[in-house]
């Protein structure tokens, strides 16, 4: 949240860069030809490709009668791969020829180094060639070609991995045990035996696909309460995938906790945050003075000793900066009277300036210690998470957001499973990310090598997923932003209904992950979701008219008044608004608050 000026934020994207191979002996008499298909003469047989951006073509081809042409998208870089069986301690040549801007020929799994080869414009058919070695358990490999994001289709053709063969893969047997352990409103945690040769499993909800597990377990996420669901699982590995499980049937719990229960909010919520700490050109606002249309005041803001403390301290404004400020006694009494009359008190942790990152396990520690003294001491109903900048980012591998392993998006995890557990069922937790860290992950995130791609993209979905049934409200910030691509893959620009119908939508409907289609982000209930605005155009870029909010509210909750952004479903039960800031509205006639008050919500 800004609080002098707009915080623009700029998405600088470079393209990987590295160099071609260099062409290596000729393959030894014992060594053999290990993908099949690779001149495409059987189509894709053998081959898959991400979001169905590839296909067999009859021309342009090098030989043969076919070759491969992959259509890369905004947020899709046409990747097509085939997994092949592989010996030990052994050297392997892939070779391949494209035509293309930014195609890549490459390889993953090696237990060595992966890696590949590249060309930046190919005019004609150009040979690319990459060697490895195999680590000492590698028994499999990936190869794959892929463009980049947004570029115009490229062809491959003859693709060839040269070493010795492996022996042959089996299809490995279904999985057997399937159980569900002890479901939540939202979810439902799953777990099976291992299965001999299998790398991977897929999950199945009502025997559509639902998601790949690497490991024995997966936890099935974005349910309803009070649900029945059947789940099945199938074991994957080279070769193929075998049958699915013996179906296992759970319901989940009544709603409670998280968004429901955890928050007991009205139907329609209106969230702002109070300057509470600090002074700027809008004003001071007593919390006494906060007026009624305000449902979740924030407390703006808490902030760290130091960025990597993870220590939170919050004070009210002094006096001389905001003159007509209460004493901290007058204040715990206003926190008092507004819970009295239902509505709920957070702390808000960071900020434009609040940079807090819990990069150790003290940290994290710290975090939890200082942030319950500061709910204690003001008798407060739980806390938002309002890190920008630097705080959170992901690193160089951390590419699956269900399995995060940044350090300081694993302990901001921790240590708000643990704030949450201290006080239980009635915890209030709200965010307000910008769409820089949430809504760029459908094009971005986890796409390096780093350095060509801001590690910050997409960075909030780890922690909101793995949060998702603690969650009371998301709120991410549709302002301060750039262009963002929407599920249409067009991009939309803030301002205007479209951009908050289409940023609120991905939400709601959820999202591939960097085109990604095995890890889909779910979308979160209706019910979490408010959208975030500025209160007047001093508040921040973006600022939207009263027209331009109610036409989206129409359009996202009637399916009524909808622009050039289609839905993907009518969502009547939308919780509400959020704005930075209270002071702002107040400084602007409460513009925004008498707005929200007036709309015509069913």
């Amino acid at each position: 949240m800004d609080r002098t000026r707009p915080l623009a934020l700029l998405l600088v994207g470079a393209l990987a860069v590295g160099g071609l191979a260099a062409l290596t002996p000729a393959a030894q008499a014992a060594d053999s030809e290990l993908t099949r298909n690779g001149g495409f003469e059987a189509g894709l047989d053998g081959w898959s490709c991400t979001a169905g951006s590839g296909a067999a073509v009859t021309t342009p081809v090098r030989s043969g009668t076919k070759a491969l042409q992959a259509t890369p998208a905004g947020s899709d870089n046409a990747k097509c791969s085939q997994t092949v069986t592989v010996k030990p301690n052994a050297t392997y040549t892939l070779n391949g020829w494209v035509r293309g801007s930014y195609v890549y020929l490459g390889v993953t799994g090696t237990g060595t180094t992966d890696g590949y080869a590249w060309t930046q414009s190919a005019p004609d058919w150009q040979k690319l060639t990459k060697t490895f070695t195999t680590g000492a358990n590698t028994t499999s490999v990936t190869v794959y070609t892929h463009g980049w994001y947004g570029t115009p289709a490229y062809q491959a053709d003859d693709l060839s991995l040269i070493g010795p063969g492996g022996d042959p893969v089996q299809i490995p047997a279904a999985p057997t045990g399937l159980t569900a352990g002890t479901p939540t409103a939202t979810s439902v945690p799953l777990s099976w035996p291992a299965v001999a040769g299998a790398t991977s499993y897929k999950v199945y909800r009502g025997g559509n696909p639902l998601g790949t597990a690497t490991g024995t377990s997966y936890t099935a996420t974005g349910l309803s309460p009070s649900t029945a669901y059947s789940f099945q699982v199938s074991a994957v590995n080279s070769a193929g995938e075998s049958a699915k499980s013996t179906a296992v049937t759970a319901t989940t719990a009544s709603a409670g906790g998280g968004g429901g229960a955890g928050g007991e909010l009205p139907a329609r919520a209106l969230v702002g945050y109070l300057h509470a700490s600090f002074a700027n050109g809008s004003g001071y606002t007593r919390m006494a003075d906060v007026p009624d249309s305000w449902d979740v005041i924030n407390l703006a803001f808490g902030e760290p000793t130091s960025v990597t403390s993870g220590d939170i301290r919050f004070s009210l404004c002094p006096a001389a900066e905001c003159p007509g400020v209460e004493s901290p006694a007058e204040f715990k009494a206003a926190i008092k009277a507004k819970q009295a009359a239902g509505k709920k008190v957070l702390i808000s942790i960071g900020g434009q300036n609040g940079q807090v990152q819990l990069a150790t396990p003290a940290a994290r520690d710290a975090f939890v210690s200082s942030v319950s003294k500061i709910i204690d001491e003001y008798g407060l109903d739980g806390l938002d998470i309002d890190f920008e900048g630097h705080s959170l980012s992901l690193q160089a591998g951390d590419t699956d957001f269900r399995n995060p392993t940044s350090p300081v998006v694993v302990h901001l995890i921790q240590a708000v499973k643990a704030l949450k557990a201290k006080y239980g069922a009635k915890f209030v937790l709200t965010m307000a990310p910008e769409t820089f860290f949430v809504q760029l992950g459908y094009q971005f995130y986890g796409s390096g090598p780093w350095g060509g791609q801001d590690p910050r993209a997409g960075a909030y979905l780890p922690v909101i997923h793995a949060l998702r049934d603690d969650l009371t409200l998301l709120h991410v910030q549709d302002y301060n932003s750039g262009p963002i691509m929407g599920l249409d893959n067009q991009y939309h620009s803030m301002g205007g209904a479209d951009f908050h119908i289409a940023m609120t939508d991905m939400l709601l409907t959820g999202f591939p992950v960097a085109g990604n289609a095995e890890r889909f982000f779910p979308g979160l209930r209706p019910d979490q979701v408010a959208i975030g605005l500025p209160a007047s155009t001093q508040a921040g870029n973006g600022h939207t008219s009263p027209a331009e909010v109610n036409k989206a509210l129409d359009c996202l909750t009637k399916k009524q008044n909808c622009g050039s952004y289609q839905t993907h479903g009518t969502w009547s039960s939308l919780r509400g608004l959020m704005t930075w800031s209270i002071n702002w509205d107040r400084f602007n006639n409460w513009e925004f608050s008498r707005n929200f008050d007036a709309y015509t919500w069913n």
